[in-house]
């Protein structure tokens, strides 16, 4: 069986497993590292969005055969320093965002995305910006989606 050696949160790992499994699958069932969900299994929904050498990547779609050694995916668990979150993940907090939660990692990861995409293009968060997140979220969060990743990225 191929073995693929990756880092993950600043963690260097190594698994054996088939080239053309999943990277979500290496993710949850191998690495235990649940943050990213399953949701759709076709990159349509990204509740598994995560981000791949500093960019969002939905990993339901990409098989690890793909993923060099070089390569750093960062999940949810990922991005606070230590008890301090992520200035997302808080203003995710401060806008009482989640009903269900079963989105928001990849909600999370995505807007952290976009607001670094807007910094280096010299854009703002504005309306436009913000309806070039594609996550679904099914309980319809959507308005204090939006207003968190404004407030999350006044501190960033």
């Amino acid at each position: 069986m191929p073995s693929h050696t990756f880092t993950v949160n600043g963690e260097k790992v190594t698994v054996d497993v088939e080239d053309d499994v999943r990277v979500l699958w290496v993710l949850r069932d191998l690495l235990g590292v649940t943050g990213p969900k399953y949701g759709c299994g076709i990159n349509v929904c990204k509740a598994c969005t995560s981000h791949i050498n500093g960019k969002a990547f939905n990993p339901c779609s990409v098989p690890v055969g793909a993923i060099s050694e070089s390569d750093e995916i960062t999940t949810i668990e990922g991005i606070a320093k230590g008890e301090e979150l992520h200035p997302m993940q808080q203003a995710w907090i401060d806008n009482d965002v989640a009903q269900c939660g079963y989105c928001q990692p990849g909600q999370i990861m995505a807007a952290i995305d976009l607001v670094k995409r807007c910094a280096a293009e010299g854009r703002s968060i504005d309306d436009e910006a913000l309806d070039e997140i594609r996550n679904i979220c099914r309980c319809g969060t959507y308005n204090r989606i939006r207003e968190a990743i404004r407030a999350g990225a006044d501190t960033m």
